[in-house]
């Protein structure tokens, strides 16, 4: 009888790797999983522990990322990489050669990427070659970095509330508000008005916001422009938004009053 096949799964957020853990006991329940890292360097010293059949690898993860890591373990595992960015998944696994899941993942998605990983594991195959697609990807993340491509504008967002991190759509905000080193994200959960924390500066997150749908109003504001209901204009060249199906009065500087004069 063949042992069950073994796996590593590595985030930096604990919930989503336990979220992920859930999903596979449902749709690979014989997959055992011998090993659980909150970054790059660890996933790599608990492959060399473990040797497990698989690592399922977060593409950002602090000090050492998921591509970092894949480099380091090389053919001597199947690898699937786990990404909240179309963009990776377009510009690195067009060729078909990687498996990579987008956050959050999909049970029908997780389904078909096991379907593979089994009937190559049953085959006996080995794992593919990924040097030249894991430098593709390296290269793709450093002009990312550089600012020398244009990412896909984000869809979800990971934001603590209470003590829970939250997956976010983002189309479901209707406002990112800076607050110290932390924005709000005033968001809507099940149609009712919610809030969450999130580490990334204002600045940062409006770079990968859509220009069309989403705007700054004010140093410290971004709002989602379909949520909003009306506004109102001060005397003083400022405004306030108010928004639909929500109490919170939003301020418009003078700088930004621009945007809303046809309305």
């Amino acid at each position: 009888m063949n042992a069950p096949a073994t796996a590593l799964i590595a985030d930096d957020e604990p919930l989503l790797r336990e979220a992920l853990r859930r999903q596979l006991a449902i749709v690979w329940p014989e997959l055992e999983i011998v090993a659980q890292a909150r970054n790059g360097r660890e996933a790599v010293k608990l492959f060399d522990e473990h040797h497990p059949d698989i690592c399922f690898l977060d593409v950002h993860m602090p000090g050492l990322s998921g591509v970092d890591a894949a480099h380091q373990i090389g053919r001597r595992a199947h690898l699937v990489f786990v990404t909240a960015y179309d963009h990776y998944a377009v510009q690195a696994f067009a060729q078909g050669a990687l498996d990579y899941l987008l956050k959050p993942v999909e049970q029908a998605r997780l389904a078909e990427t096991v379907g593979r990983l089994r009937e190559r594991l049953h085959l006996a195959r080995p794992a593919i070659n990924t040097e030249r697609l894991l430098q593709l990807l390296s290269e793709q993340l450093a002009k990312l970095q550089n600012g020398g491509v244009k990412n896909e504008a984000l869809k979800w967002i990971r934001a603590q509330a209470g003590r829970t991190v939250r997956l976010i759509a983002i189309d479901d905000v209707d406002y990112f508000r800076a607050d110290a080193k932390y924005t709000i994200v005033a968001w809507r959960d099940g149609g009712k008005p919610a809030e969450a924390v999130v580490r990334t500066p204002l600045k940062e997150l409006l770079e990968q916001l859509d220009a069309e749908q989403y705007a700054q109003v004010h140093r410290s504001v971004v709002v989602n422009l379909r949520a909003i209901s009306h506004v109102r204009r001060h005397d003083n060249d400022t405004a306030e938004i108010h928004l639909k199906n929500r109490d919170d009065v939003l301020p418009v500087s003078r700088s930004y009053l621009h945007l809303f004069r046809q309305m």
